[in-house]
């Protein structure tokens, strides 16, 4: 069975999107490409184990195992040599990336502490959107108890869409909660 918000694409968002943009061939209708999950663990440089426990918390959000991301440079200040393991990302397409961005906007995002909304200017100019989490405890299948130390990571939402403004369309049928857009002030 398809996930729901895959359903909802074929179902609704596609037609809608294609009609708000008037684009008529359906290849060119936006769509989500692929969800790319990142998170650097500094700490790993000293401590192997952080690096260790951000990839189990890793695969258990996304349902799939991650890959090492090693470092491209030396720096002597961090302690850093070339190749050292210092992060672990994970890439997200088809059903599990519709399950993943579906827990996102209704699970995730709403149990961030003060949370009013996602940045409306975090495009990229290509209509790619990029977030970062402070904290992977709010994602709901992780164990508090088994993960103690704070770790954050960044998502990025790869879209077909050629200008951010196509592209924040298409997140805002997908449900993204994106922060009210400033009217001006009547003075």
């Amino acid at each position: 069975m398809a996930p729901r918000l895959q359903e909802k694409y074929q179902d609704e968002i596609r037609s809608a999107i294609g009609e708000k943009l008037g684009i008529t061939n359906p290849m060119a209708i936006p769509k989500i490409e692929k969800i790319v999950i990142n998170m650097g663990v500094g700490s790993a440089i000293a401590d192997k184990k952080n690096l260790e426990l951000a990839f189990s918390a890793l695969t258990e959000i996304a349902g799939q195992k991650p890959v090492q991301t090693l470092a491209r440079k030396s720096i002597a200040g961090f302690k850093l040599r070339e190749g050292m393991a210092i992060g672990c990302k994970v890439t997200l397409r088809r059903q599990r990336m519709y399950e993943f961005l579906d827990r996102l906007v209704s699970l995730v995002l709403p149990r961030v502490r003060d949370f009013r909304g996602i940045s409306r200017k975090a495009f990229d100019g290509n209509g790619n959107y990029s977030l970062s989490l402070t904290e992977q405890l709010v994602f709901p299948e992780l164990n508090p108890d088994k993960y103690t130390r704070p770790q954050g990571m960044s998502i990025t939402i790869v879209t077909t869409a050629k200008t951010n403004e196509d592209a924040l369309a298409l997140l805002e049928m997908f449900g993204m909660p994106f922060k009210a857009p400033k009217t001006a002030a009547a003075s």
